[in-house]
C-alpha cells in the first residue's frame, strides 16, 4: 500500500497527537482525530503547533470527532493518550480500525503494547513508536514544539510474517519521513522502550519530586549525581534482562539533555494538571521486570513509591 493512500487516525490530540497528527495532515496525509476535551476548541480555531524547529504551524479544516463510531476506517492509527487511558479507549481504537490495521503506541514505559494487545481484534497489528521530542500542551488545541520531533518504530505482534513485519515498519517510517520527521525502524522494540526509560524513569519523576526542569536538574552538583544514578540503574536492569546497549549511553543522554531548552516532562505538567501519572508503564513494570531477573533497583523503587504517594493524595477518594 502507497503511504499516500494511507487513513491515518490519531487517538488523543494532545501534545504528541496534535503534533505529529498536524505535520501528518500538512505533508497532504488523510488524517482523523478523536478528541476528548480538545473537541470544541478544535472544531472553532482549528489546531496550532508553535514550534521552535518549524515556526508557527496552523490546520484550520481539522477532521475532528467527538466519538470513534463517527470515524472512517483507519489504515494507521497512532495512539498518543496517556498509557493510563489505554484500556479504556481500546473500544475506540477497534472500533477506529479498519481491517488489518496498523496500531502505533506513541506511548512511555514499559509493557504498554503487551497490555493493549488481548483488548485488539486479531487481524490488527501492533507496533511501538517511540518519539524524542520535547512538546507540551499550552491549552485546548494549542501545542509548544520546544525541540527534536523524531519517532521510532517497531513491530510489537499481528497477523505478519517477518518480511511483511518489515514492510509495515517501513511503511509507518515513510510515513513520517515524508512529513519532514526523522524516522527509523528498531529491529528490537523491547531493546528501544529500555533505551528510552533511561531517560524517562530520572528525568519524569526527579522533576515532579524536585519541581524543576532538566536543566534546573543538571545544573546542581546534588540532583545532577541523582539522576545520573537512577539513569545508570535502569542501564543496569535492561542489561540483567539480557538487552545489549550502546556504551556509554547514559552519559550521552546527560550530554543531550544539556543540550536542551529547559523542558518539564510530561509526569510534571500530569502533576500540575492533577491528572494520573503513568507510573505503572514508566516504574512498576519495569521495577517487575529487573526484579524478576535478579537485579534490585533500589532508587528507582525510592522514586516509584514517593510518587505514588503524591499520586494517590492528588486523586479524588474511590
Amino acid at each position: 500500500m502507497a503511504s499516500g493512500h494511507s487513513r491515518i487516525g490519531i487517538i488523543g490530540t494532545g501534545a504528541i497527537g496534535g503534533f505529529y497528527g498536524l505535520m501528518l495532515a500538512r505533508a497532504g496525509q488523510d488524517v482523523h482525530f478523536l478528541l476528548r476535551s480538545e473537541y470544541a476548541a478544535v472544531t472553532a480555531r482549528g489546531l496550532r503547533v508553535e514550534s521552535q524547529v518549524h515556526g508557527a504551524l496552523q490546520l484550520d479544516s481539522v477532521q475532528a470527532y467527538r466519538q470513534a463510531a463517527d470515524m472512517p476506517p483507519c489504515d494507521w492509527l497512532f495512539v498518543a493518550a496517556k498509557t493510563t487511558s489505554n484500556a479504556a479507549l481500546a473500544p475506540a481504537i477497534v472500533q477506529a480500525a479498519a481491517p488489518g490495521a496498523k496500531v502505533v503506541l506513541l506511548q512511555n514505559g514499559l509493557g504498554v503494547e503487551d497490555a493493549l494487545r488481548p483488548l485488539l481484534r486479531d487481524d490488527m497489528h501492533l507496533l511501538g513508536g517511540l518519539c524524542a521530542i520535547c512538546a507540551h500542551r499550552a491549552e485546548p488545541g494549542v501545542v509548544v514544539h520546544q525541540a527534536l520531533g523524531a519517532v521510532n518504530l517497531g513491530y510489537h505482534t499481528g497477523p505478519a510474517d517477518a518480511e511483511q513485519r518489515q514492510r509495515i515498519v517501513d511503511e509507518g517510517v515513510a510515513l513520517f519521513r515524508a512529513a519532514g520527521i526523522d524516522s527509523t525502524g528498531m529491529p528490537s522494540l523491547a531493546q528501544a522502550r529500555w533505551m528510552k526509560l533511561i531517560w524517562n524513569a530520572a528525568f519524569n519523576g526527579l522533576s515532579v519530586l524536585l519541581d524543576a526542569d532538566t536543566r534546573t536538574l543538571l545544573r546542581n552538583d546534588d540532583s545532577r549525581e541523582l539522576v545520573r544514578l537512577v539513569m545508570q540503574e535502569v542501564e543496569g536492569a535492561a542489561q540483567a534482562c539480557g538487552y545489549t546497549l550502546p556504551p556509554a549511553i547514559t552519559e550521552k543522554m546527560l550530554q543531550g539533555t544539556a543540550a536542551m531548552p529547559d523542558y518539564l516532562p510530561s509526569m510534571y505538567h500530569d502533576r500540575r494538571a492533577h491528572r494520573p501519572m503513568e507510573l505503572e508503564a514508566i516504574y512498576a513494570v519495569p521495577l517487575a521486570q529487573a526484579a524478576q531477573a535478579g537485579y534490585a533497583m533500589p532508587r528507582t523503587e525510592v522514586l516509584y513509591r514517593a510518587l505514588c504517594f503524591l499520586d494517590a493524595a492528588a486523586q479524588p477518594p474511590g
